[in-house]
């Protein structure tokens, strides 16, 4: 067995954080914790959603936030998808940022609901021309048995968003999660981690210090 614990988990340097003067809404303590992530990590809008399968088990994959406001956090994907249909099953759900550069991670947990066929459609529309024909493949996750199929699947896809530039498909979703838990965590090298935690109460949050 191979010991990971000589892995170094943070940086020597590591950035403050005063609970105490994080702002009301835990929206913008995301927004500003994200700009400086981005200063030193590729992807920082990337996030692990978690759902749960029919049988109550966890499911995780990362995926791409694109959106965040007073409204919600939104990510996108198919509704055949396996998230997809989960989030139809169980519309609850979690998201977790982590930016080890930052020694920093977000959880969000709330209610998750689709957007409106024409938000989904413009989602779509907005995305990259290859990441069009990816959802117009289809059958992901499904069980592939010959790769000869894929090929076949992604010409036809491109196919048919080179002639039909402005289509979605109509099961491409943007779904909207409502948090009515945030917290934040702030690593430190003495383990008395800073933790916020934000609970949403009528149309407010209130704040709270956890303990490490």
């Amino acid at each position: 067995m191979v010991s990971l614990r000589g892995w170094p988990s943070f940086p020597a340097e590591l950035p403050g954080f005063d609970p105490d003067t994080a702002p009301d809404s835990p929206e913008d303590l995301f927004l500003t914790w994200l700009t400086e992530a981005g200063e030193h990590v590729l992807a920082p809008h990337a996030v692990t959603l978690s759902t749960v399968d029919e049988e109550g088990a966890p499911d995780a994959r990362v995926v791409i936030l694109k959106d965040v406001g007073p409204g919600g956090w939104a990510v996108a994907t198919s509704s055949e998808s396996p998230k997809g249909l989960q989030l139809k099953e169980n519309p609850r759900a979690a998201l977790t940022f982590f930016w080890p550069g930052r020694g920093r991670q977000v959880r969000v947990r709330g209610t998750v609901t689709p957007a409106t066929r024409e938000v989904s459609d413009e989602d779509f529309l907005a995305r990259p021309p290859a990441s069009r024909v990816e959802a117009f493949i289809g059958h992901q996750s499904e069980v592939l048995t010959d790769p000869e199929k894929l090929t076949e699947a992604a010409t036809a896809a491109e196919r048919w968003v080179e002639e039909n530039p402005d289509t979605a498909p109509e099961t491409w979703t943007r779904y909207l999660l409502v948090p009515t838990v945030v917290e934040f965590w702030q690593a430190s090298h003495d383990r008395r981690h800073l933790r916020l935690r934000y609970l949403r109460e009528d149309e407010g949050w209130t704040r709270e210090r956890l303990w490490p």
